[in-house]
């Protein structure tokens, strides 16, 4: 039986981005837990040393509660944090604040701030187990300043991922755990991975990111020592404008 060299755990990982993250960005020989609401449908979510847990991060006490079970004292090497829902119109013409109802508000907190407070919070005794922990918050360009977008609720999350990021990182700077925030811009989620950067960049002319590009930025903080402190990686895409 081969050894497990490193342990990830990486949340969303149905679709989009956390799919090409479980896909790509282990080794063979790596053990990923795998987190999302809706079951994958894909393989290698649950292949070899992969294992795929249930939770709805909209209910952030009984889905910390389920991932902590799920994971007991295993030793975690990677945290990525890949959860960003945001206002059902958002990014549309039909968008307005004034009209989002206060439960859809709420259900965004509890997706994108306060599961990730506690979830992270509850597994850092088995990052504190590993020799060179990482956690990985995925952010958004929406959590700069200055961005030039309306969507009120998710700008304010990702906000507040960055004041998470900030503190984590002097909270657990003694046990040298790299805490790294990569605000992202406008993902190309609509191609798959495997067909590469040349559709996206042909296709889109520097309006989407190509989630391989994404998958190098992982690669790089993860290959850092513990000597090095990777802050926030910001990645727009090439015509971005608004910040």
């Amino acid at each position: 039986m081969t050894e497990i060299k490193n342990t990830y755990l990486i949340y969303g990982v149905s679709k989009g981005l956390g799919k090409a993250i479980l896909k790509f960005l282990p080794n063979s020989n790596d053990k990923v837990f795998g987190i999302s609401r809706t079951k994958p449908v894909y393989p290698e979510a649950t292949h070899n040393n992969n294992i795929w847990i249930h939770a709805d991060l909209s209910k952030s006490q009984q889905a910390t509660a389920t991932i902590k079970e799920a994971i007991g004292i295993e030793k975690i090497d990677y945290l990525i944090y890949n959860v960003g829902v945001w206002e059902k119109t958002g990014f549309t013409s039909s968008y307005n604040f004034e009209q989002l109802d206060n439960s859809e508000i709420e259900e965004i907190i509890n997706t994108n701030i306060t599961s990730s407070i506690l979830s992270i919070k509850s597994l850092l005794p088995n990052l504190k187990l590993s020799k060179n922990g990482k956690i990985i918050i995925i952010g958004s360009t929406l959590g700069l300043s200055n961005h030039n977008k309306k969507e009120v609720v998710f700008s304010a999350t990702k906000f507040a991922v960055r004041g998470i990021i900030h503190s984590l990182r002097t909270h657990l700077r003694e046990y040298s755990i790299g805490v790294t925030a990569i605000n992202l811009g406008n993902l190309a989620t609509e191609y798959e991975y495997e067909e590469g950067v040349e559709i996206v960049t042909e296709q889109h002319k520097g309006e989407l990111i190509p989630l391989a590009d994404v998958i190098s930025a992982l690669k790089f903080i993860i290959t850092t020592t513990n000597a090095t402190c990777v802050k926030e990686i910001n990645m727009p895409s090439m015509n971005d404008i608004d910040i």
